[in-house]
């Protein structure tokens, strides 16, 4: 029986795939018990400093964005946001691979127990008018009005008791002009109706993010432009850079969208350019990473000095960001490691901890003491 031999082989791989992303989400989200005693009465029920802390351990050198995002979750655990409107809307501007979309996933982990707990909406899949149907649903006398299918969940979207729901708007300078429009109706009272009107999706107990790269060339230019000289004998402050760097960004902002559309963002914060001094911290990141997937091969891993260094050495670059430094990782160390796997490493019922080290330019593996 085909048929059947193929919904047994499906099963199986949804929960092989179920398993693998609950290994990387264990032990993730935050502790209800962990919750201290508060005045009021709040009808969300979540620790807003061992969330924090669980997403700053994750989002490094992004300072003025974790802030941001606290001030937020604090609002919404004192529950005194605005009831017609989604619990908050930020928009997160900045080059590309510094944590944007990595804080949003951060959250979902800490504030739900899974990455993947959010509905996310790839905005660059909409970049089109007519796809505007797949966010809004098709009109009357169209196929599907009747169904009234969108690309949102509305689960997600919802969250849990006690917990809000996350939506990220991924890439959103790529959507059309209007789907940027159809979503004017959920920053203000927080739902949308479908074309057909059969169906209305609530936004009201959602954390509303969005992500985009606008500004980013002028932002780098901008950098490039302080190590020249003179300029570089005389840097700004810290804030003055911030500040012009806000303008930059918020100035492509408007050139893109509406004034009523930005006016109904609560907060618009600009990611920095990832610094040189914190690459040692997010390669020990990724490290616990991939521990994390060895765990079940009982295998645990450890760089020697050396290695992180030339990771550093070869993977640094700036226009790119951490997603850089992860594919150095991905071709010097995991590649090998793999090879390591298996066709050297021996069967053990013991845990067995593996050194990587330098050898002729090349990553090689050890036992540690040997």
């Amino acid at each position: 029986m085909p048929f059947l031999n193929e919904m047994l082989d499906e099963s199986s791989r949804k929960r092989l795939e179920h398993e693998r992303l609950a290994a990387e989400n264990e032990g993730a989200a935050v502790p209800a018990q962990s919750l201290g005693s508060a005045a009021i009465e709040s009808r969300y029920r979540f620790d807003v400093d061992g969330i924090m802390a669980a997403v700053r351990s994750e989002i490094l050198g992004q300072d003025e964005a974790l802030a941001a995002l606290e001030r937020a979750l604090r609002i919404v655990r004192a529950d005194i946001a605005d009831p017609r409107r989604p619990l908050h809307t930020a928009l997160f501007l900045g080059p590309t691979g510094v944590g944007k979309t990595e804080m949003v996933r951060a959250l979902a982990r800490a504030l739900h127990g899974d990455a993947d707990a959010f509905c996310r909406i790839d905005m660059n899949t909409l970049a089109q008018e007519h796809y505007a149907a797949a966010l809004t649903g098709a009109p009357p006398g169209y196929v599907g009005s009747k169904e009234g299918t969108t690309l949102f969940d509305q689960s997600l979207i919802e969250g849990s008791i006690g917990k809000p729901g996350i939506v990220l708007f991924d890439e959103l300078e790529k959507a059309s002009d209007e789907v940027v429009q159809a979503l004017l109706n959920v920053f203000d009272n927080g739902r949308l109706t479908v074309a057909s009107g059969e169906r209305t999706y609530s936004f009201r107990n959602s954390l509303v993010f969005m992500t985009s790269n606008l500004g980013a060339k002028r932002i780098q230019a901008h950098e490039r432009a302080k190590s020249r000289w003179p300029r570089r004998l005389l840097p700004p402050s810290p804030q003055r850079d911030r500040r012009v760097l806000t303008k930059l960004a918020e100035h492509e902002l408007l050139r893109r969208f509406t004034p009523e559309f930005v006016n109904r963002i609560d907060t618009i914060t600009v990611f920095n350019w990832l610094d040189k001094g914190i690459l040692g911290a997010l390669i020990d990141m990724e490290i616990q990473r991939i521990n994390r997937r060895l765990a079940k091969h009982g295998v645990n891993l450890h760089l020697d000095p050396a290695v992180k260094q030339y990771i550093v050495r070869i993977g640094f670059d700036r226009k790119f960001g951490a997603r850089s430094l992860r594919r150095v990782i991905r071709q010097h160390v995991e590649a090998p490691l793999a090879v390591f796997l298996l066709n050297e490493l021996q069967r053990s019922d013991s845990p067995q901890k593996l050194e990587a080290y330098l050898e002729a330019g090349s990553v090689k593996f050890r036992h540690e003491g040997t």
